[in-house]
């Protein structure tokens, strides 16, 4: 993974420096609130319902064993002992005290990480394929790529106020694990007629009050010129976006504005003056991001069978079968440790935990852990020899759910118990609807599901694209929840539809009950709950769900108050 230089320690110290003496003048007074703002926001601090969240930047999602163990120290010495991975690969800690923060970037800086432009109106952390690298379907490393595009945004002069944050994701492999469709800009590695790589280029992609799926704008970009390419659709979104209404202020709504054709028009024109400057790639350099990235020292193996080998293990043959996820090279298998154990909020992990992982990263993977997009985390290289010793510690610490990809595996924003936008709290419908759907069998036997859970229309949960999507709305000043289904990620992305009127709290996890028993009821043998949607429509779903009145179980909703 990439070691900083030394001009990266420079920069991360003279900020350090810099943030400590804003801080300093902010607990003396001699800067406002509203003089502070940008400046800790460019430090990945936000002030939430009851403390500080201070987000960290997990680049492209990769993380060392230190610095997983680093995350460890910071929920303990900081935190309440836990920490929140997010849909943007990053980790959240959610009741920072001021006066600390300075200390707290100190100390990350210590493992070469920050939490510079984690927030505010500049490019935030590029993410990627949580297996890149080891993933059988694979083109080529997008990790590279990711850092170069890493260090270009990092302090660009001329995007650090754009007229909103802006987010881009990179995909190297056949199969879209990095939500790409759904970015300001969608990168996916391809190769041309004469076996050239370069990148498909989409723009506009989104979510939020607008959710839409990118528009390719460019079918093949050689490679050389991704930064002269990207910096030339920078231009012209830090040009003509809106800066008069947040609300409609990203690519997103540019690009609608004026449409595709226009857009592309625009970005070609600016790339003219840029294409051959001194911002083109040269072989020379990306071979030296490369070699931060070159395979770990690999045993010659072969696969081998290993449920076979522990037969009569239901219990570990269900994890392999959900957990466990092909490797390139024989003998190897990449492990997701589940984050998702019911009655734990997903994406949470304890200092333990994070300990334990990066423990289990050291003896069983090469030190390396990967962050997902869906809240989980990987183990990239693991010996299939050692699976089941894994396995066996892994569901040791709570980290083995055999779920990845199932009901469960939901993704889920930390919603009104944290977040002082949200309108709805997001935790407590994710907890029920875990205890509703808690047997495993059955969850097998829908199969693979995207449920998304967002506490606002913000939509860091995701819910546009769930295949059942949940969204926090407010209604006479009570929380109610509205429905979507038929959202996909991926390679056949789609926004989902709204089924109805919203509901209640208490009716929620009755409300996924009825929509998956329609789902088993008409789905075809292996179609997924998109793909069922897409064919027969959403009537069937809403006239089951409304076809009569859900009741409110007497009772609180589970976990309700566990986070306040």
């Amino acid at each position: 993974m990439y070691q900083y230089d030394q001009y990266d320690h420079l920069i991360i110290r003279e900020r350090i420096a810099q943030y400590r003496d804003q801080v300093r003048r902010r607990l003396s007074d001699e800067l406002t609130e509203a003089e502070f703002l940008p400046l800790r926001l460019q430090n990945g601090l936000y002030m939430q319902r009851h403390a500080y969240m201070l987000r960290i930047a997990v680049p492209y999602g990769l993380l060392a064993s230190k610095q997983m163990r680093m995350f460890a120290h910071i929920a303990r010495k900081y935190d309440r002992g836990y920490g929140h991975f997010t849909t943007r690969q990053n980790i959240q800690f959610n009741w920072i005290e001021l006066e600390q923060t300075p200390d707290i970037l100190s100390d990350l800086a210590s493992v070469e990480m920050h939490a510079i432009q984690t927030s505010g109106n500049c490019i935030r952390n590029t993410t990627s394929d949580p297996y890149a690298g080891v993933a059988a379907d694979e083109i080529i490393d997008p990790r590279p790529y990711a850092e170069v595009l890493r260090q270009w945004s990092t302090f660009h002069p001329e995007f650090i106020a754009l007229p909103r944050k802006f987010k881009v994701a990179i995909n190297g492999a056949l199969e879209d694990r990095a939500a790409i469709a759904i970015h300001d800009i969608g990168l996916t590695v391809v190769r041309n007629d004469a076996g050239e790589i370069g990148f498909k280029f989409m723009a506009g992609g989104g979510m939020g009050r607008t959710p839409i799926i990118g528009s390719v704008i460019r079918e093949f970009l050689p490679w050389q010129h991704l930064l002269t390419y990207t910096e030339a659709v920078m231009r012209v979104y830090n040009q003509y976006g809106r800066r008069d209404n947040k609300y409609k202020a990203r690519i997103k709504i540019l690009l609608k504005a004026v449409g595709v054709e226009e857009f592309t028009r625009q970005v070609e024109a600016e790339w003219a003056d840029l294409k051959d400057g001194p911002e083109t790639l040269t072989v020379e350099e990306m071979q030296r991001v490369i070699d931060y990235f070159q395979p770990p020292a690999y045993k010659t193996l072969d696969d081998s069978d290993v449920v076979a080998a522990q037969a009569g293990n239901k219990a570990f043959a269900n994890w392999v079968n959900r957990n466990v996820k092909p490797h390139k090279v024989p003998g190897y298998a990449a492990v997701v440790l589940s984050l998702k154990k019911t009655g734990v909020p997903p994406g949470d992990a304890t200092a333990e935990q994070m300990d334990f992982m990066a423990e289990l990263s050291d003896r069983y993977s090469f030190g390396e852990l990967r962050v997902t997009h869906e809240q989980n985390v990987v183990l990239a290289d693991v010996e299939q020899s050692q699976l089941f010793a894994l396995w066996q510690e892994a569901k040791a610490h709570g980290l083995a759910t055999p779920n990845i990809g199932l009901l469960t595996d939901m993704i889920c924003c930390p919603g009104g118990d944290f977040c002082s936008l949200a309108n709805a709290k997001s935790l407590p419908i994710a907890a029920a609807i875990s205890e509703r759907f808690d047997n495993l069998d059955y969850q097998h036997d829908i199969g693979e599901i995207e449920l998304n859970i967002s506490g606002c229309i913000n939509a860091c949960g995701h819910h546009h694209v769930g295949s059942i999507g949940v969204l926090g709305v407010d209604k006479d000043g009570s929380e109610w929840y509205q429905v979507s289904i038929g959202g996909a990620q991926g390679n056949n992305a789609a926004i989902g539809k709204i089924i109805g009127p919203s509901f209640s709290a208490l009716q929620m996890p009755e409300v996924i009950d009825r929509l998956l028993k329609v789902y088993l009821r008409d789905r075809f043998e292996d179609e997924s709950f998109a793909a069922c949607v897409q064919r027969i429509g959403v009537a069937p779903f809403k006239e089951f769900v409304y076809a009569t009145p859900i009741a409110e179980k007497s009772g609180r909703l589970v976990g309700e108050d566990e986070y306040v």
